[in-house]
């Protein structure tokens, strides 16, 4: 009673003021009202607290029977499932469901393996109840419309940090003198600069829904697709040739012609004008009549000045190969002349695969056809079709393999070719982006050995498959893995043997006894594409053959100077530090493909065990009885592999950032010295490289890298954390946990909340990945810091 006339306290004190110029405080009046609710609010809780002790301690049911009380607890499903607005159905349902609802055999685990497992399950769609092959088919589809919107999100927030604070108006003004600053504060309040910021010129609001309603709509039980419409795999194929690199290939170069490449030369072309602009001097003629040629004459100069009519030309495809002089990236006409050739070769290869129409070839003959002459080979390639429309895990291995080689080309070819204006002189951003794609490329690839190895597990048919190229691949994998082995073994003992001989003679103060080798086959590949320096004279390094004279006039003298400029990425100068790096990054990369495919190829079984596959893709062990049948899951393999997969990456990203600061300094004759041997690493490239970090907390203060120094300690401390989960396991963690409960049940306030589940700590399997989770994440942290500070400090 009194929790509610508080709240009328709170209503009347505002809408009838007693006190005189009461209802002109504002602030008096704001507070009144907010103490009064909260006050109120705590009130009537309290009474049904009181009231649910009453009905515990003091309510006799035997001398109150039929009276008003007991028919309200009589009838309380009812009420309660009116308050929930459901059926009491329903409500006992609902009730009964604890998580994971995806599985009941779990759900009902009375300990907090319960809560582990179901995270650890969520997403594994096949092992969940009542699934169907249509919908986890329609489960799987269903989550890429999460992961689009997961990306867009992300993107956004991009975008509207730079729209709403950044400098990108200044900075395209003088790219080359202010750095480009994505926003300026952390604390962004939402209001109108922010909706302006989302929003695109003369449309009334920032948001457009068309996206979301697309993945709306293929939730809904009729619109949900079909199981023959995901195993059409012609179709598919031949869409996303045509659609996914074609034809958004083709509306890139449509950009780049009537919008981008305009630009560079100081024409804007906006919604407003867009119809008034001709890309082309000569509009469609030259199309038109074949003259396509027209379209490549009178390209920019190379005293052309970017985003003015200064030096510019009138044409928008071109081949002149090299780098804009200004902006050290590639001409925009070139890039245009690129994408429409990569248009027109997926347009015509979109009708590849047949479907309803007679042309094109089928997927399934192809591959049948595909048997080795003499029958060498065993029956190549028969049984592949239906093996990999059928297993999800194999097509997404192969999609996942295509990506993260692709995303390692990409890392390569973003500082080697730089495709955005002035990319190439903000070296930050180019550190930045080649170490994240890296990474990036190392998990994408790990993971499709991973799902490589489930395949065997789970989907794999030996009838199917008897004799052709994957049943002869796990007969022969003693022979596949042995040899990787001894690749492994032969690179990292004369690598490091090498390293450690060149270390000794520094240490003894005689250097010129190091052994370094000159990488001449990789020298004389770089002189075959035009590379003077090293004195080959062999094709287009050779002035007087016939290759550099037939490419004269073609594309050559651009491509030539910029391969000779020694200040751009193109083609690095190598000596024998480079050989000796190449040949570490070699050994990690044989050592971890070594270790995934020994985890896929044994993932069905082993001599030590041949029944593997029956215990499913990560299990700690089989007891005591099978000695040695620890570590030995197909999980397990990849969790060693991550390890060697990171300090692989670790290698490649020192030796690009190291080689490139020295480049951009002026200074490549430290990294030719100091590359060497494997002090010269720590000391010259790591530990001097820490400074800038070091010293962003000092004792004057602190500096513009002082959030990349405190990243930096944070890194190592998440890093560190990783080894505990690692190193102490489940029984130390077990006893821990079961002292930690009998504290908590014998502690006054604490004992107060009590928990369902029986607390078991986590298993050999999951301690594994919250250890490795540990590990990446604080490693690329760190290393992350490392970078942008070290890259920043130096060259703003």
């Amino acid at each position: 009673m009194l929790g509610s006339l508080t709240i009328i306290v709170a209503h009347h004190m505002y809408s009838m003021p007693p006190y005189p110029y009461l209802a002109t405080d504002y602030g008096t009046q704001l507070s009144l009202f907010t103490h009064h609710m909260w006050i109120g609010g705590f009130l009537i809780v309290g009474a049904a607290a009181h009231a649910a002790i009453f009905l515990v301690r003091d309510y006799d049911p035997t001398t109150r029977y039929n009276d008003l009380l007991d028919r309200v607890l009589r009838h309380r499903d009812a009420i309660i499932s009116h308050l929930n607005w459901a059926s009491q159905e329903d409500l006992k349902s609902i009730m009964a469901l604890r998580f994971p609802r995806f599985s009941q055999g779990l759900a009902q685990d009375p300990t907090t393996r319960r809560i582990w497992f179901g995270i650890a399950t969520a997403h594994d769609f096949e092992i969940h109840d009542d699934i169907t092959e249509e919908r986890l088919y329609q489960n799987i589809f269903a989550s890429h419309f999460g992961q689009l919107a997961i990306i867009f999100l992300w993107t956004s927030g991009n975008l509207f940090h730079v729209a709403w604070q950044g400098n990108f108006e200044s900075w395209i003004q003088d790219p080359l003198h202010i750095r480009p600053i994505a926003h300026a504060i952390w604390d962004p309040h939402f209001g109108q600069p922010a909706v302006e910021a989302f929003t695109r010129g003369g449309a009334t609001g920032p948001v457009n829904i068309a996206y979301s309603v697309g993945g709306w709509f293929h939730l809904q039980p009729k619109w949900k697709p079909s199981l023959s419409w995901f195993k059409n795999a012609e179709s598919r194929l031949n869409h996303h040739l045509s659609g996914l690199f074609g034809v958004s290939s083709l509306a890139w170069t449509g950009h780049l012609v009537h919008v981008a490449i305009p630009g560079s030369r100081g024409e804007y072309v906006r919604w407003s004008n867009f119809l008034d602009i001709p890309p082309h001097p000569q509009g469609l003629g030259p199309l038109l009549t074949g003259q396509w040629n027209l379209y490549a004459q009178n390209p920019d100069s190379s005293s052309h000045l970017f985003s003015t009519s200064q030096g510019a030309g009138t044409a928008i495809l071109t081949l002149l190969g090299g780098f804009h002089p200004q902006t050290q990236s590639l001409w925009l006409t070139d890039i245009a002349h690129h994408h429409l050739a990569i248009a027109l070769i997926f347009l015509i290869a979109g009708h590849m695969y047949r479907t309803n129409f007679g042309i094109g070839h089928s997927i399934k003959d192809l591959l049948e056809a595909h048997i080795p002459p003499g029958g060498r080979l065993g029956r190549g390639h028969k049984g592949l079709y239906d093996t990999i429309n059928n297993s999800v895990h194999f097509q997404l291995g192969l999609a996942l393999a295509s990506l993260g080689v692709i995303t390692s080309l990409v890392a390569q070819h973003m500082y080697s070719l730089p495709a955005y204006a002035f990319i190439a002189q903000d070296f930050t951003t180019q550190a930045a982006l080649y170490t994240h794609h890296q990474y990036i490329a190392g998990f994408i690839m790990t993971g499709a050995f991973a799902h490589g190895a489930i395949f065997f597990i789970r989907d794999y048919n030996p009838a199917q498959n008897e004799d052709n190229v994957l049943a002869r691949m796990l007969d022969h994998k003693e022979a596949i893995i042995s040899h990787l082995s001894w690749a492994s073994l032969f690179l990292g003992f004369h690598t490091l043997g090498l390293y450690v001989h060149n270390d000794v003679m520094l240490a003894f103060g005689t250097p010129e006894k190091q052994i370094l080798i000159e990488p001449i086959f990789a020298q004389w590949i770089q002189s075959a594409h035009g590379k003077t320096s090293y004195g080959f004279d062999v094709l287009l390094s050779s002035t007087s053959g016939p290759a550099f004279n037939a490419g004269r006039n073609i594309w050559l003298p651009g491509w030539l100077n910029a391969v000779n400029e020694n200040r751009n990425s193109l083609f690095l100068t190598i000596g024998p530090g480079d050989f000796l790096v190449h040949h570490a990054i070699a050994l990690g990369l044989h050592t971890t493909t070594l270790i995934l495919v020994k985890g896929a190829l044994d993932a069905r079984g082993s001599k030590l065990m041949p029944d593997k596959k029956d215990f499913g893709y990560s299990f700690p062990c089989d007891g005591p009885g099978r000695g040695g049948t620890c570590d030995i899951s197909a999980w397990d393999a990849f969790y060693l592999a991550v390890f060697w997969m990171l300090n692989t990456i670790g290698w490649v990203t020192f030796y690009w950032h190291w080689k490139h600061i020295t480049l951009w300094q002026g200074n490549v004759s430290q990294f030719n010295e100091s590359s060497t041997y494997l002090m010269g690493w720590l000391r010259d490239y790591l530990w001097l490289n820490s400074s800038q970090l070091i010293n962003g907390y000092n004792p004057f203060g602190m500096n513009s890298l002082s959030v990349w120094a405190w990243m930096f300690l944070f890194g190592h401390l998440v890093w560190a954390t990783g080894f505990m989960f690692l190193i102490s396991w489940r029984g130390y963690w077990q006893e821990l946990i079961e002292t930690l409960a009998w504290a908590h049940e014998r502690t006054p306030l604490a004992n107060l909340i009590r928990w369902r589940d029986k607390p078991v700590a986590l298993s050999i399997v999951q301690a594994r990945l919250v250890g490795l989770a540990h590990f990446s994440v604080g490693y690329i942290f760190t290393y992350a810091a490392f970078l942008i500070a070290s890259t920043s400090g130096k060259f703003g």
